[in-house]
């Protein structure tokens, strides 16, 4: 009994433990092109680091909860609708602004940032010299 459940368990392994990963699996058709990354977007991670401090700051903690379900609709022509979705702040604050792609540099509403990632779902931003000289932020967008 002991031998077959031995013999079990390295099956078990060698079938399952061996399979390959879909944690990151590569999406050839997911290149930076305003075409892949227009859509409608929520902000789901931020972390800002000043000059000094030893890590970064989850900027998530930072916002109001009416403005942690606004969605980002980056349209095609560059045109950019934001929403104040969910939960509305007072006054609501919903507008529309503009939005560029140059190379992995995308600038939205004015803010530009160095594309780190971008898998066709999950678009991460990187900026310097933000809000102080030598500052770093990262802003992670995810598809709706």
């Amino acid at each position: 009994m002991k031998k077959n459940l031995l013999i079990l368990s390295i099956l078990t392994i060698v079938f399952f433990g061996c399979s390959k990963s879909d944690d990151n699996p590569i999406n050839p058709a997911c290149t930076i092109s305003k075409e892949n990354i227009a859509g409608s977007y929520k902000i789901t991670a931020i972390s800002y680091k000043a000059p000094g401090l030893p890590s970064p700051v989850d900027g998530m903690l930072l916002l109001d909860d009416c403005e942690k379900d606004d969605i980002y609709v980056l349209n095609v022509n560059g045109t950019l609708n934001y929403t104040d979705a969910g939960v509305s702040c007072t006054p609501p604050g919903s507008y529309t602004g503009t939005w560029t792609l140059n190379g992995n540099e995308i600038t939205i509403d004015g803010q530009a940032f160095t594309i780190a990632s971008f898998d066709c779902q999950k678009l991460v931003g990187k900026g310097t010299n933000l809000q102080t000289p030598g500052d770093e932020g990262t802003v992670t967008f995810t598809k709706q």
